[in-house]
């Protein structure tokens, strides 16, 4: 089988102005150049521009593939969205890194595998991921505990590792987050032994429950609480507020005092059962499906 590359980049924040346009085209006469996208692929030969830079300066995702195993995938997203020391708690190997790049956090993932096999066309895999984007700049950990999971799975960090706060929601994975697991190719079994740790997400409250607990803040509180829910300067506090309305009522706090007491669990832990998992459910793909409500 011959070689076959595919390189796609995407803007989302911004729109690149002209003069940005023809500095990529000066790097590459064959790809595809609009306002918010480049792609290109090559069957011979390499792309000449160097992806890291081109993240730091004009994109916000970027996702490569290659016919021989490669997979990889860049994330960028502004630092009052994502802050640095929380993204590299998660992503600090090789196949899942974080780096702050000046106002920016750039998230990277590598998946590799050898095996040989074709896996189709990869036109259309960055859309269905990209929603991920979107989830962390609202708070959301779940992709960054999945890339934890992945340095975990490659043999990154030691037996002894302890995992990083288990985020809610890790056992219902919409359908972005499923596609990325799945591009990085997490095993499957994997994510379910760690989603026993996770609780349900919170559900928004009711305009009733919302106005009485408003009601009972301290005027000062109420209106700071509101003020950042306007200006959007912290993208996590929707959640917890929703958290904070439904304490005691949610079925899954006794999940969260459990795994607060019991503790963080080792890499070797969560491993051996998978491992175990695997054993009791043979012949699974090592996929992961989006959760029912997100088919």
């Amino acid at each position: 089988m011959s070689e076959f590359q595919y390189y796609e980049f995407l803007a989302v924040d911004r729109p690149l102005t002209g003069p940005e346009m023809r500095a990529l085209r000066a790097i590459t006469s064959r790809a595809e150049i609009t306002p918010t996208s480049l792609v290109n692929t090559y069957q011979w030969g390499d792309f000449k521009g160097n992806p890291t830079t081109l993240m730091r300066k004009y994109f916000d995702a970027f996702l490569y593939y290659a016919n021989w195993g490669t997979h990889t995938l860049m994330l960028r997203l502004p630092r009052r969205l994502l802050d640095g020391k929380t993204a590299s708690r998660y992503c600090a190997a090789e196949s899942a890194a974080a780096r702050v790049a000046g106002s920016h956090v750039i998230l990277e993932f590598h998946s590799e595998d050898e095996s040989g096999d074709w896996e189709g066309e990869p036109e259309g895999w960055l859309a269905s991921i990209i929603p991920v984007r979107g989830e962390l700049a609202a708070g959301d950990r779940r992709a960054l505990y999945l890339a934890w999971l992945l340095c975990a799975q490659t043999g990154e960090l030691r037996d002894t590792a302890r995992e990083p706060p288990v985020p809610d929601g890790l056992g219902t994975l919409s359908s972005a987050l499923s596609a990325f697991a799945d591009f990085l190719r997490i095993d499957r079994e994997l994510i379910a032994v760690a989603a026993e740790r996770s609780a349900a997400p919170p559900t928004a409250p009711t305009r009733r429950k919302l106005r009485q607990w408003l009601q009972r803040l301290p005027p000062d509180e109420r209106d700071t609480v509101l003020s950042r829910l306007v200006t959007g300067e912290d993208p996590g506090l929707r959640t917890e507020l929703w958290r904070e309305i439904a304490r005691g009522e949610e079925p899954d706090d006794k999940r969260r005092a459990s795994a607060r007491e019991s503790g963080p669990r080792t890499v070797a832990t969560l491993l051996r059962a998978a491992a175990e998992q695997k054993q009791r459910r043979p012949g699974m793909r090592n996929t992961v499906r989006a959760a029912d409500a997100d088919e």
